[in-house]
């Protein structure tokens, strides 16, 4: 189902411009007929065939918080970059609002590519995608299936079916926990269909408890404050639908993970919560093109914005090594 696209041609990211950097609003779609809509960031005075790289997440923002920092900054350094609002979410199309599903937000990210593919800018044998937070665990199911991915990036990485199957730190990976869980989402999916609506999880907790672990402050900081608050992120406000990553629970993303031959970098955080993630991730990867790159200090959202510490120098000599 399709949803009326409105395009917000003003420059509403939370963070500034870059001179030297042009950017554009485009409109593309996936297989499943779904219209995306994306930012291309292109460096100013190219006409020559460049590299491109497609960018989503993380999970729960738009392309206005963290995707699009990426790509503003790939492009600065010679990449054509897009970042692009996943299915149901941003300015992207599909109703209803707020879901993820493994499959078709996977197919966002190889439609990305289908568009890259065709812009006479590109160079349509070197394309690469960055997947950050939820999104990475997508990256690497798209790179899984689409040979025309030639690199995959992803940062801070969140492994979404291991999260949903297993809890966080895995604490919950039994069949009775799962099945409690199925229990209420099941309930949810009737109140739902009674009440001609989708009910909300609501975005990251405010206020903020005082016992909150380390890392939901640390979202906080990002999503609900001036930092890196955005009027359409799901994670900034009333949050995904309630039944919206009930997919997750029985889809294993990175099943055929070992079956990508294209180059792999992994960057997380050696603080970050979610580190154990990438480390699962790596630990299924084959061949000698895979890479696991741990940021000192860092925790899981200094990957979403600090400048200085998203390591942009080693995302760029990887890409440099792998794409040619």
């Amino acid at each position: 189902m399709e949803r009326k696209i409105k395009i917000i041609n003003i420059w509403d990211k939370t963070f500034p411009k870059d001179p030297n950097v042009a950017q554009k609003k485009v409109i593309f779609h996936n297989r499943f007929g779904i219209t995306l809509v994306g930012d291309l960031y292109t460096p100013k005075g190219q006409s020559e065939k460049l590299p491109a790289l497609a960018i989503s997440g993380p999970f729960g923002a738009v392309k206005e918080q963290v995707s699009g920092r990426y790509a503003q900054k790939m492009a600065s350094l010679g990449y054509v970059a897009l970042a692009f609002d996943p299915s149901y979410t941003g300015e992207s199309g599909g109703l209803p609002r707020h879901i993820a599903s493994p499959d078709i937000n996977t197919d966002d990210f190889s439609s990305a590519v289908d568009y890259l593919t065709i812009l006479d800018i590109v160079d349509a044998e070197k394309i690469g995608i960055i997947g950050i937070c939820g999104w990475g665990g997508l990256a690497l199911n798209a790179a899984a299936l689409d040979t025309r991915i030639k690199v995959t990036i992803t940062s801070t990485m969140y492994d979404m079916s291991r999260v949903n199957m297993k809890g966080y730190f895995d604490s919950s990976d039994n069949e009775e926990a799962r099945h409690t869980i199925r229990e209420a989402m099941s309930k949810a999916r009737t109140e739902d269909y009674r009440n001609g609506t989708y009910a909300r999880a609501g975005g990251v907790v405010d206020p903020l408890p005082i016992d909150a672990p380390e890392f939901v402050k640390d979202y906080h900081e990002f999503y609900k404050t001036p930092l890196g608050y955005h009027k359409r992120s799901p994670a900034s406000n009333d949050g995904w639908n309630l039944t919206g990553c009930i997919s997750f629970l029985n889809t294993p993303l990175l099943h055929y993970a070992d079956e990508i031959r294209g180059a792999v970098l992994l960057i997380h955080g050696e603080k970050a919560h979610s580190r154990y993630m990438s480390e699962g991730a790596y630990a299924k990867l084959k061949g000698d093109n895979k890479e696991l790159y741990i940021v000192p200090n860092a925790v899981h959202t200094d990957l979403y914005y600090k400048m200085d510490v998203i390591p942009f120098e080693k995302i760029d000599s990887f890409l440099k090594e792998h794409l040619g």
